[in-house]
């Protein structure tokens, strides 16, 4: 750990060993107390993923020594480094699936104790009923759900159950509904080849043109310029 006052070391500055194409170590300093830290990339692509995403604070800090699970996640740091050292077989896919724990469980314990993440969307998921209406779009974008189907399969009436989704998520259920398709066909349009005809019909919409002006009015640019921007930068290695 360096002492107060000392100038920071640009990240790309900073003398490295290459342990492979996908894991670098990097030293700098020396002399003082030896810290250590494991730095990581986490890609989402999920659209529930983005939407929480914009909800996260820039730094979410977990003390591990008060946490029930401080041991395993101490074993489990130590484990990625050990594994990113040495990359024996399958390393790679022991690395991501341990680091998408990590990821997991830093986002569980901003969730369980910071106030914000207690109203809005996120609140939502904590309400027995909206929660479960929020699960069911998630789960089933294809279906043509309506407020009655919705109120019905939650165990609502439907004005009761219009008011208290509007309420805890901030925007009608249909729009939560349409913005949930729109954002699972911004998905499939970047890992399928089916023609945009195939991908609205599996959404509900015909003609394809109704499926074209949800998709803008939602996303911003149209469902083919959506899949040729995909394309690019999965072609660059464009990490989003």
């Amino acid at each position: 750990m360096s002492e107060a006052g000392i100038p920071a070391t640009a990240l790309f500055d900073t003398p490295r060993e290459l342990v492979s194409d996908r894991y670098e170590i990097l030293r700098l300093g020396g002399g003082g107390a030896p810290t250590t830290a494991i730095c990581g990339v986490v890609r989402f692509d999920h659209p529930a993923a983005h939407q929480l995403l914009r909800l996260l604070p820039t730094v979410i800090t977990i003390d591990v020594w008060r946490m029930p699970e401080a041991e395993w996640l101490q074993s489990t740091l130590r484990f990625i480094a050990a594994e990113a050292q040495e990359l024996r077989a399958g390393g790679e896919t022991v690395i991501t699936r341990l680091a998408d724990i990590l990821v997991i469980q830093a986002i569980r314990y901003w969730i369980a104790r910071d106030p914000a993440a207690q109203t809005g969307w996120l609140g939502a998921l904590h309400d027995v009923r909206i929660g479960r209406a929020i699960a069911l779009i998630q789960r089933e974008p294809t279906r043509h759900w309506t407020v009655a189907s919705l109120a019905r399969a939650v165990g609502m009436s439907r004005s009761a159950f219009a008011a208290r989704f509007t309420e805890l998520v901030g925007e009608p259920a249909m729009h939560y509904a349409t913005r949930w398709k729109m954002h699972t066909a911004e998905m499939w349009l970047a890992g399928s080849p089916a023609p945009l005809s195939e991908l609205a019909k599996r959404l509900g919409y015909q003609p394809e043109g109704a499926f074209s002006r949800a998709f803008k009015r939602v996303v911003g640019v149209s469902p083919g310029a959506a899949r040729r921007r995909a394309h690019a930068a999965a072609a660059s290695g464009e990490e989003t």
